[in-house]
């Protein structure tokens, strides 16, 4: 009897040890960490809320490379929005989640199918509004601070993928003026498409990006993303030993969160 204790005893061990090694490899290695994709509501929600403060609030999102920034620090204004408040100049707030990423999906030996998400929140530029129309934007990302997940990867992009080392900045430009949404002065949310030029590993392309705003507590957030199918821009796909696969495209998502200049 006490032999076949024993023995129920070591398979129960035998099967716990199995459920928890599974857990932690499922947790460590299988597990998709990729932050959810840039939203208004989650950029809004980063400067409403002091604890959500700064690219760094999850483990995520700090692996997703916008790390650096401060803490966003709620602010409140006793009146609405105006038009007059919308009209000036616009740079990057740097204290807030302001980035440029990319998100790519890529299936890696050993673990399987995931998305790749680096982020960049050293974004410069300036958007100049006159009233209620967009008369010129121009913002640049600089490539070699992309972060992921991985060092690894984001190692490899010096010299394969979108090659930093030689391009080392990824701008878009909007090169015609254009009317903005009725409310966005109001304060309401409200949806365009920016058109102008993408300038990506060297090559540039007219492109239209669809984007959110709204103008909230004194700060002008917008939040867009566009396709980029990596020919298109000269992109070979990176290789490795350990990537099987890569899609041969990938979103360009941006979040901007502008103060006047």
């Amino acid at each position: 009897m006490g032999s076949r204790s024993k023995l129920f005893g070591g398979l129960a061990a035998a099967v716990l040890l199995l459920v928890v090694g599974g857990s932690a490899f499922w947790y460590f290695v299988i597990r998709d960490d990729a932050p959810e994709k840039a939203t208004l509501a989650s950029a809004l929600n980063s400067i409403a809320s002091p604890a959500a403060g700064g690219a760094a609030t999850s483990a995520a999102t700090t692996a997703a490379g916008a790390a650096g920034t401060a803490p966003a620090q709620a602010t409140t204004t006793g009146a609405a929005p105006t038009s007059s408040g919308l009209a000036g100049t616009w740079v990057p707030d740097t204290s807030k989640e302001t980035f440029l990423g990319y998100r790519v999906v890529e299936e890696l030996a050993r673990i399987g199918t995931t998305t790749a998400v680096g982020r960049t929140s050293r974004v410069t530029g300036s958007v100049v509004i006159d009233g209620s129309s967009l008369q010129s934007a121009t913002i640049t990302a600089d490539m070699t601070t992309l972060k992921s997940d991985s060092n690894m990867r984001d190692g490899q992009l010096r010299n394969q993928g979108i090659e930093y080392s030689k391009f080392p900045t990824s701008t878009f430009e909007v090169t015609e003026a254009m009317a903005l949404p009725e409310g966005l002065a109001a304060g309401q949310a409200v949806k365009t498409t920016l058109k102008g030029k993408l300038t990506l590993h060297g090559v540039t392309k007219d492109v239209s990006v669809p984007v959110e705003a709204q103008l909230k507590d004194g700060l002008l957030v917008v939040v867009g993303n566009i396709d980029i199918t990596f020919a298109d821009y000269a992109i070979n796909k990176p290789q490795g030993a350990s990537v099987l696969s890569i899609e041969d495209h990938g979103l360009m998502e941006l979040q901007l969160i502008l103060k006047k200049g």
